[in-house]
C-alpha cells in the first residue's frame, strides 16, 4: 500500500496472547489452484454495553465467539474512553480472549482526563485469525459528535487492513457511517469510500475486497446507491440487525467485491449482546490465474 496520506492503526497480537495465537492457515497442495473459504461478519458492539445497558465483555466476548468468524468488522470500539466502559481497551482485550489479531482505527483520540493516563480513543477495529500484513486509518468526511458546533470535515476512522488467506490477497475495510436523518454527510462518506477503495485496489491489483460496517442506512437508501457500483450487499434479504431485541431495519453490513461468491449469510439472533445484531457471510474466494487480473 502507498505511503501517502496514511496515519497507520494501533496494531496488536492481543498482548499476552502473542505467542498463543493460533497461528493462520497456510496454503497447502490440497487448496492450490482452489476457491478460498472464508468467513467474515460484521458487529456494531455499542462499547461492550447490551441492549439492557449493562457493559459485559464477558457477554460480548460468547457472542463473538459463537459467530466462528475468521474476519470480524466492529464498531462503536472504546479503548480507554471512560467509565461507560471501564476504562479498558475493549478492542485489544476481545481480541485477547477470542485469540485473535486486532487492528483499531479510532474516529477519535482525546487527551486523558488526568495526566499520565492512556489517551481516550473511540472508534472501528478488525479482529482476524490471520496475521494483519499492513494496516491503515483512512479520513472521509465526518460530523463530529465531540465539537461543539460541528462541520463537515475529513477526519480519521476508516479502517483497513490487508490479509493474506490461504496465500489469497485481501483487503478489509470497516466503517460507521453517519447516523443523522439527513443523508448529506453519508453521501459524501460513501464517495470518499469509493475514492479510497479504488486507489487501494490499484495500489494492491488482484486481492478481493470487502467493506463492513453500520451503514445507518437501509439497502434501498438512494445515498448508498453507488456503492453497489463496485460491490455487493452479501446480506441481500436477509432479516433485519437493528434495534437487536426487535429489529425493524437493517443498516448493518458485510459489502463484497463482484469477484467473491457468496455462499451463505445470516444474522444470528442475538438480542442482549449489543443493541445490533451481526451478520455473518461465508463466501469463497477465487484464486487468481497469473495473467488474468
Amino acid at each position: 500500500m502507498s505511503p501517502r496520506a496514511r496515519t497507520f492503526t494501533q496494531l496488536s497480537l492481543a498482548g499476552a496472547l502473542l505467542a498463543l495465537a493460533v497461528a493462520a492457515p497456510t496454503a497447502s497442495a490440497a487448496d492450490r489452484g482452489h476457491a478460498v473459504p472464508l468467513r467474515i461478519a460484521t458487529y456494531n458492539i455499542h462499547a461492550g454495553a447490551g441492549s439492557d445497558g449493562v457493559f459485559d465483555l464477558d457477554r460480548q466476548a460468547a457472542a463473538l465467539r459463537a459467530l466462528d468468524a475468521d474476519v470480524i468488522g466492529l464498531q462503536e470500539v472504546d479503548v480507554h474512553w471512560g467509565a461507560r466502559s471501564q476504562g479498558l481497551d475493549v478492542a485489544g482485550e476481545l481480541a485477547r480472549r477470542l485469540g485473535m489479531r486486532v487492528s483499531f482505527a479510532p474516529i477519535y483520540s482525546l487527551d486523558p482526563v488526568t495526566a499520565g493516563e492512556p489517551r481516550r480513543e473511540y472508534g472501528v477495529a478488525v479482529l482476524s485469525r490471520f496475521p494483519v500484513r499492513s494496516a491503515a486509518n483512512h479520513e472521509i468526511t465526518r460530523l463530529s459528535t465531540q465539537d461543539e458546533n460541528p462541520v463537515p470535515a475529513p477526519a480519521p476512522g476508516f479502517g483497513e487492513v490487508t490479509l493474506k488467506v490461504r496465500g489469497v490477497p485481501v483487503q478489509v475495510f470497516v466503517t460507521h457511517l453517519d447516523y443523522r436523518a439527513d443523508p448529506a454527510v453519508r453521501r459524501a462518506q460513501v464517495a470518499d469510500t469509493r475514492r479510497i477503495m479504488a486507489r487501494e485496489r490499484a495500489e494492491l491489483p488482484g486481492a478481493h475486497q470487502f467493506l463492513l460496517g453500520d451503514f445507518n442506512a437501509e439497502p434501498s437508501a438512494p445515498e448508498l446507491a453507488p456503492l453497489w457500483k463496485e460491490l455487493r450487499d452479501a446480506g441481500a434479504g436477509a432479516p433485519g440487525t437493528y434495534p437487536a431485541e426487535a429489529p425493524v431495519k437493517r443498516i448493518d453490513y458485510v459489502a463484497v467485491g463482484k469477484d467473491v461468491r457468496v455462499r451463505h449469510a445470516t444474522v444470528p439472533t442475538e438480542p442482549t449482546a449489543s443493541d445490533h445484531r451481526p451478520v455473518v457471510t461465508d463466501v469463497s474466494l477465487p484464486r487468481r490465474v497469473p495473467g488474468r487480473g
